[in-house]
C-alpha cells in the first residue's frame, strides 16, 4: 500500500511540475477557479501532506525539500521564458507547506492522545 502511494505522490509531483511549465495558452480553463496563489498554497498543502505520511520520520526534510521544490519550480517558470517566477507564488507554496506540517502535526497529536487515554 506504501508503494502504491509513493508512485501517486511521484506522480501527482510530476503533474503539478508540468502544469507549472506548461506555455499559459495550452492551459485553456484553469486548472481550479480560485485564485492563483489559493492554488499554489493547496498544491503545495496536499503535495506536502501526502509526503509527511510516506516519509512520517523526516519531516523536517519533507518541509525543506517541498520549499525547495517550490523554488526550483519558479526558476523554471523563470528560466523558459514563457512563465512568470514571483515571490508571491513562493510565499504561496510556503503556507501551504505549513498549513501540511500543522495539520499533520496536529492529527499526530490528536492520535497519541487518543492512545494515551486507552492505555490508563
Amino acid at each position: 500500500m506504501v508503494a502504491l502511494m509513493r508512485v501517486g505522490w511521484y506522480l501527482a509531483m510530476a503533474a503539478v511540475t508540468v502544469l507549472a511549465l506548461l506555455p499559459i495558452e495550452h492551459l485553456q480553463l484553469p486548472v481550479f477557479d480560485w485564485w492563483d496563489k489559493a492554488q499554489h498554497a493547496l498544491a503545495f498543502m496536499v503535495l506536502t501532506g501526502w509526503a509527511l505520511l510516506l516519509w512520517p520520520y523526516a519531516p523536517m526534510r519533507v518541509a525543506l525539500s517541498m520549499m525547495a521544490y517550490g523554488a526550483g519550480l519558479e526558476l523554471a517558470q523563470w528560466a523558459v521564458g514563457w512563465r512568470f517566477a514571483e515571490w508571491a507564488d513562493l510565499a504561496a507554496d510556503a503556507v501551504g507547506v505549513f498549513m501540511a506540517w500543522s495539520l499533520v502535526r496536529w492529527l499526530r497529536s490528536q492520535q497519541s492522545m487518543g492512545i494515551e487515554s486507552h492505555s490508563k
